[in-house]
This record gives C-alpha cells, sequence and structure tokens, in this order.
C-alpha cells in the first residue's frame, strides 16, 4: 500500500511539473504514443519554467532519495542537455532534522549504553541535518570533543522503495528510447543503488575517512579527522571535532588573510595527488564538506568532513587517463584517439583518422585561448559528448572522477578567478609518469612481483608438460606426427632451462635488493659491492632467459 501511494505521488509530481515533454516521444512505439495522448498531465498547464528548472524542482519535491540522485545525475553529461544538467546542480537537500530523542535510542541501541555513560555531554539539538544523517555534537568521558553521525531513522525502507521504481523507470527508457542501450540506464541506477546504499553504512564511511586518513598522514594539504572506533558501528559513527572556515565563506577567508592563490592550488594538488599517487579519492568534495584551517594564512589547510563517497581508479584507467591528459597538453589528438580505443572507451572498430579529427575540432578553438580561461571540467564534458558519436559507453569508473574534477575546478575558480589548472595539473602528471615508468616504479614493481615469481616458478615446467600431455591426449593429429612431438619436447626442455634461469635471476635480484637497508631511490648509494654482484648475475640470467 505504501509503494501504490509512492507511485501516486510521483505520478502527481510527474504531471504537476510536466515533465512529459522530457519524454522523447518520436521514438517511442505507436502503441505508446497513443496511450500517452490520454495521459493525465495533459490536465495541467506547464509552468513558465526552463525544463531543467522543472525537473529539479520536481526532485526536490519527491525527497531526499530523488534529489541525491539528481545531484549525481547532475554531472552526467553523456545522458542529459548542457542546461538540464547545469540546473541540477543546484540540488540542495532541504531536509528537516527528525528528533533529537530519536537520535539518542539509536545510538543507545547501537553502543548498548546510555548517553549519560558514553558521553560526558551530549547535545541533543543537531548540528546539521542531511538525506541520509544528522550530526550531533559530543563530548567523551576523556573529554575529546566529537561529532556523532546518526542515520536518518526510517530512511533504509524509503531507499528501498524509491530505488524499485527508479529501476522500472530506467528499465523502461532502456527498452522504448533509441539511445537506451547505449546509455545504459539501468546501470546508471545500480550505480547509484550501491551508492546510496554505501553511504548508509556508518563503518564503511569509517574505514573510507581511515584511508583517507593514512594517505596523508602529516600532510600540509589537507586534514582528515580521526574515526573513535570503540564509538562507530553500523548506524553510529563518532569523530573527532574539528574547526575551521567553511570554504564556501569567502570574505571570511579573505578577512583572516588566507592566501587565496596557494588555497585553490592546493586544491587541485590534493585531486591529482589522491587519483594517480593513491588511486582513492574523496568523491564528495562540494563547498559543505570542506573547511580550511586558517591558522598558518600564508600556507592554509584544507579540512574534509563526510566520506561516504570515495572513488578508486584500476592502474590501466589511472595510466591511460593520465597519458590521455598530457597528450591532450601537447596537443596530440592521435594519441589521444589511440588511447581511447586501447583502453576500450570506445569500440575497437573506430577509426582513428576520424576520431583523430573530431577531437581536434573540439579542442583547438578552445585551446587558442589562454590556458586560465579554459575550464578543465568543461573540456572534458565536451571530449564525452564527442565521442558519444563514436559510441563510447559510459564509464562508470570515470564517473565520479569528473564529478569531483568539476567540484574541485568549481572551487578553485571560486576561491581565485585566475586558477589555472592545466599548468598546476602539468607538472604533477609528468612527474607521476616518471616514477612510474622510471627505475624507481621498476624496483617497485620488481619488490611487489618477486614473492609471487619465486612461488609459481618451480610450477611451470610441470604445467608446461600437463599442458602438452592434455594436448596429445585430446589430438590424435598430433600423437600421430612424431616430428611436431619431438620439438614439443625440445620447447619444453628450453622452457625448463628458460624458467630456472628466471628463478635464479629472480632470486639473485632479490639478494641483491635485501643487501640494501634504504628505500629504493637511493639504491645506488646503499648497495654494497656484493649487492651488484649479485645484481648483475641476476640481469645476465635474465637476458640468457630470453634466448
Amino acid at each position: 500500500m505504501t509503494r501504490l501511494y509512492r507511485l501516486f505521488r510521483i505520478m502527481w509530481v510527474f504531471c504537476r511539473y510536466r515533465l512529459d515533454s522530457l519524454i522523447p516521444r518520436d521514438e517511442l512505439p505507436a502503441a505508446l504514443k497513443f496511450l500517452l495522448l490520454f495521459a493525465p498531465w495533459h490536465f495541467f498547464t506547464q509552468p513558465k519554467l526552463d525544463r531543467g528548472d522543472r525537473l529539479r524542482l520536481a526532485l526536490e519535491e519527491l525527497g531526499p532519495v530523488f534529489v541525491k540522485f539528481g545531484q549525481i545525475l547532475s554531472t552526467r553529461r553523456d545522458l542529459l542537455p548542457d542546461d538540464m544538467a547545469a540546473s541540477l546542480r543546484h540540488l540542495q537537500d532541504r531536509v528537516p532534522p527528525f528528533p533529537g530523542t530519536q537520535a539518542q535510542a539509536i545510538i543507545e541501541k547501537s553502543l548498548g549504553a546510555p548517553v549519560g555513560e558514553l558521553f560526558n555531554a551530549f547535545d541533543q539539538s543537531p548540528m546539521a541535518s542531511a538525506s541520509v544523517a544528522q550530526v550531533h555534537a559530543a563530548t567523551l568521558r576523556d573529554g575529546r570533543k566529537v561529532v556523532v553521525k546518526v542515520i536518518r531513522p526510517g530512511i533504509e525502507r524509503t531507499i528501498q522503495q524509491d530505488i524499485a521504481l527508479m529501476y522500472l523507470m530506467a528499465h523502461g527508457l532502456q527498452r522504448y528510447w533509441s539511445e537506451g542501450p547505449r546509455l545504459r540506464p539501468v546501470e546508471v541506477v545500480a550505480d547509484y543503488d550501491t551508492t546510496i546504499h554505501d553511504e548508509l553504512d556508518m563503518m564503511r564511511e569509517g574505514a573510507n575517512a581511515s584511508q583517507l586518513r593514512r594517505n596523508f598522514e602529516g600532510s600540509t594539504l589537507i586534514y582528515i579527522p580521526a574515526i573513535d572506533w570503540d564509538y562507530t558501528r553500523k548506524q553510529v559513527l563518532v569523530m573527532e571535532r574539528v574547526s575551521g572556515i567553511p570554504i564556501g565563506d569567502v570574505p571570511a577567508l579573505r578577512a583572516a588573510g588566507v592566501d587565496m592563490k596557494v588555497l585553490a592550488e592546493k586544491g587541485v594538488e590534493i585531486f591529482f595527488t589522491q587519483v594517480f599517487r593513491d588511486s582513492f579519492f574523496h568523491a564528495d568534495m562540494h563547498p559543505g564538506n570542506i573547511f580550511v584551517d586558517a591558522s598558518n594564512p600564508a600556507d592554509p589547510r584544507y579540512i574534509a568532513i563526510d566520506f561516504g563517497i570515495v572513488g578508486t581508479l584500476a592502474p590501466d584507467d589511472q595510466s591511460y587517463l593520465a597519458r590521455n591528459l598530457l597528450a591532450f597538453f601537447r596537443r596530440d589528438y592521435r594519441q589521444v584517439a589511440q588511447l581511447h580505443i586501447q583502453s576500450g572507451w570506445v569500440p575497437a572498430h573506430t577509426r582513428v583518422n576520424e576520431f583523430e579529427a573530431a577531437i581536434r575540432t573540439v579542442c583547438e578553438p578552445i585551446f587558442e585561448r589562454p590556458l586560465r580561461d579554459i575550464s578543465f571540467g568543461q573540456f572534458l564534458l565536451r571530449l564525452f559528448q564527442t565521442a558519444r558519436r563514436f559510441e563510447m559507453e559510459v564509464q562508470p569508473q570515470l564517473v565520479l572522477l569528473q564529478k569531483t574534477l568539476l567540484n574541485v575546478e568549481g572551487l578553485g575558480r571560486q576561491l581565485y578567478p585566475d586558477l589555472d589548472l592545466w599548468s598546476t595539473a602539468q607538472p604533477f602528471l609528468e612527474k607521476w609518469m616518471r616514477q612510474r615508468v622510471g627505475p624507481a616504479g621498476l624496483f617497485k614493481t620488481l619488490q611487489s612481483h618477486l614473492p609471487a615469481w619465486l612461488e609459481q616458478s618451480p610450477e611451470m615446467p610441470q604445467l608446461v608438460h600437463d599442458a602438452l600431455v592434455q594436448i596429445r591426449s585430446t589430438n590424435p593429429a598430433i600423437a600421430d606426427n612424431t616430428a611436431t612431438l619431438e620439438r614439443m619436447k625440445q620447447q619444453q626442455a628450453h622452457s625448463d632451462r628458460r624458467w630456472r634461469r628466471l628463478a635464479l635471476a629472480a632470486l639473485l635480484l632479490g639478494g641483491a635488493w635485501l643487501s640494501t637497508r634504504d628505500d629504493l631511490t637511493t639504491l645506488a648509494v646503499q648497495m654494497p659491492w656484493y649487492g651488484w654482484a649479485m645484481a648483475g648475475l641476476g640481469v645476465w640470467f635474465v637476458l640468457r632467459s630470453t634466448r
């Protein structure tokens, strides 16, 4: 009954804001077009608002689950026209707080003790309230000041109902809209389903915060508050209380004497450090989640909160993305086209010359302007829109990255309008690529893979032998061919020798590495003579194994 009421509520809002005008009717089957002629929205007059504003107001009226979905959808310029995506960026969580007594009851149930025993002080009036949770100030028994984040009661049931209806609509779009199979609306809803359910788990958010804090331990770029794991459960999170100036309060930052250029450039450095050094980034860096420590105005430091949404990139995606961006800086459009094909972001049958020409058409007018006047985020959006013509499918792993980049650049330009994100990013990317493919990167790869190579090397000759026996038993033609079998035996013997040499080389190189006691970057200075001897023999055996 509740779900039926919710469905009628959604239909009423849909009709009130005449969202039927957003439906691509020309692409619908004839029978469905006929049914739409008698739909109830024809009894409503169309509001005198842009289509983007009508969609935004409808989502806000439908509540927090739809608001969050709209916020994520606003980053998907591959799904929405620019005007609609721009309107959705202004979506806000206008969610009233729930009673402090309910929050207290959830805390006591989760932690198994009265609030009076858990805290010296607990403020029932919330500091902030959002769609999924709200935050209360408290003081622990040892005097530490903390914030207590509590999941909104009943929100999980509401999310389940609304997500089910979103899936229903997504399946309809995928079936009846010609663009549906390419844009994969069901997968978009599935990604959102995962994201919002992750936000419901305070243990996961605490783990995200701990990882980010470890990544930036002692950093002057950003501070991540500590999580108190003794008081953290699935519905409750207790975190160190920190103070700072909200990053959106530019007048207060200026009054504190903060160097706005340094602050803006640090935001860019934080983003690229998280993406390329750590492959783990805070993916919800809007102004409400970022504060500034202005105790040293000449060298300000960011403070981040709310770690429910984080993003990661696989090593291959990191490499392709970095190489793409560097190719853009150098205006090497052919390499950009080839990288898109190699990565699988566009189909393998794509004609490189045509794709290169399309990219050049988009980029050249942009690059004729001063770099500080070019929006990095908008540039990537234009590129993705161009790639749509070449059947570029949605890349889920890049969605959060794109959203975060837009937020970071927007914040940076708000703080320092002359921010040149390009010149800030290029040296970082070039340094990262040198480290990845240089000697230090090769030694790091050897260090991480050496144990696995040593473990597997004794088994390889037997695996080769077993494979040959299986081929001989399943293919009579090979069994009858004595010459072929003889060649295969010789190849097996050669393979045996090769693997023995590689195993010995791995042992020697491993011994050489163990002979140094310092960081790998100072290997040439720290390695003793016998380490160099083992390294030389190891390289010689590697070369012998390639023959």
